[in-house]
């Protein structure tokens, strides 16, 4: 019926019957994601502002959101293309710090990921 593409609400959709939902793409780390970085983890200021982060809206609150930080030099290296948010579920390696954030009450609960070590051969 692409008669009714016009029409609102006709689209693309989730499993469920949802709306599926249009993430945002990269952009400069969130100022307050930063700022927890450098002073309660105590990450070098120069390397953290050059970081780069993807969001996704939480669904229980309207100033809330997800967050996972990364390093856009480590990504290109690889020639991964980070569309969203979701761009990391099938390359968890590259995100350097995961967790969530409230710009209202300036709340972040960020965790550093585990990175696998690379394995050297003995000669």
């Amino acid at each position: 019926m692409f008669w009714k593409s016009w029409k609102r609400g006709v689209g693309p959709q989730e499993p469920t019957g949802r709306k599926a939902e249009k993430l945002p793409g990269p952009k400069d780390i969130p100022e307050v994601v930063g700022r927890h970085l450098v002073v309660r983890l105590n990450k070098n200021p120069d390397w953290v502002w050059n970081l780069r982060a993807v969001v996704r809206p939480r669904e229980d609150s309207k100033s809330a959101f997800d967050v996972r930080v990364f390093e856009a030099s480590e990504v290109a290296a690889r020639k991964v293309h980070v569309k969203d948010f979701t761009s990391f579920d099938e390359h968890p390696e590259l995100i350097l710090f995961e967790g969530r954030f409230d710009k209202k009450s300036m709340e972040v609960h960020v965790e550093e990921k585990e990175r696998p070590q690379p394995t050297t051969k003995a000669a």
